[in-house]
């Protein structure tokens, strides 16, 4: 890390220009990975919300993007251990990529200056299990035709099923939705790209376990300058 700015794991630093220009990709997972391991391991910092609410009122400094399920069970700050101002938050069911959400990214990272962004799936999601399933119901039917590509591109061995009914099938597609969406950034965000291809920003997949809280993530994908 760069200007001298460390990060203690129990007591996080308060986000401000300096501290979010000074950290890299690899800096800001690190923060997430440490505020997971003090959700699980029930010791969160002591974070001061309305204080937060304050600091942030004439501008904010995020340091990660984090695309995650509409899912109630998964509120993003609390299972990272964030605060306000800390992480942007974009959810929708089934954690996918549209205009929308590219723009928010974009946002995020090209004018907020987030370094780092974060697309987590998770177990036992009711959006991939509906693609599973072809639910059609109402516009619930076209949202669920933007999965159909995981369900598509997840083997299963023969006779293997391939619905609901199979637990490991559908968190199987759940993390291949996570890695096709974060090719669609890149693919479809030339903003995005961009910076992912300077080393300004980076991107990683993560799922969320519903019945621990644990997060797990996968490699890092970032590009340092030469």
């Amino acid at each position: 890390m760069t200007n001298n700015i460390t990060i203690d794991p129990k007591n996080p630093p308060h986000m401000t220009p300096e501290v979010q220009q000074a950290l890299s990709p690899q800096d800001c997972l690190e923060l997430l990975k440490a505020g997971n391991a003090r959700f699980v391991d029930q010791s969160p910092h002591a974070h001061d919300h309305l204080a937060n609410v304050e600091a942030t009122a004439n501008g904010q400094y995020p340091f990660a993007v984090i695309l995650s399920c509409i899912d109630s069970r998964i509120p993003t700050e609390i299972v990272f251990d964030q605060s306000v101002g800390d992480v942007f938050n974009a959810r929708i069911a089934g954690n996918f990529v549209n205009t929308d959400i590219l723009g928010s990214m974009e946002f995020a990272c090209a004018v907020a200056g987030s370094k780092l962004i974060v697309v987590m799936g998770h177990t036992s999601c009711g959006a991939v299990k509906g693609a599973c399933d072809h639910v059609e119901l109402g516009n619930l039917t076209e949202m669920l035709k933007k999965l159909a590509p995981a369900v598509d591109g997840t083997p299963t061995k023969p006779g293997e099923d391939r619905s609901s009914a199979n637990k490991d099938f559908v968190n199987r597609v759940a993390q291949k939705n996570v890695e096709l969406t974060m090719d669609q950034i890149l693919n479809d965000s030339p903003v995005l790209n961009d910076l992912y291809e300077l080393g300004k920003i980076g991107l990683v997949g993560a799922m969320y376990d519903v019945a621990t809280g644990r997060v797990s993530f996968g490699d890092l994908k970032v590009k340092y300058p030469a």
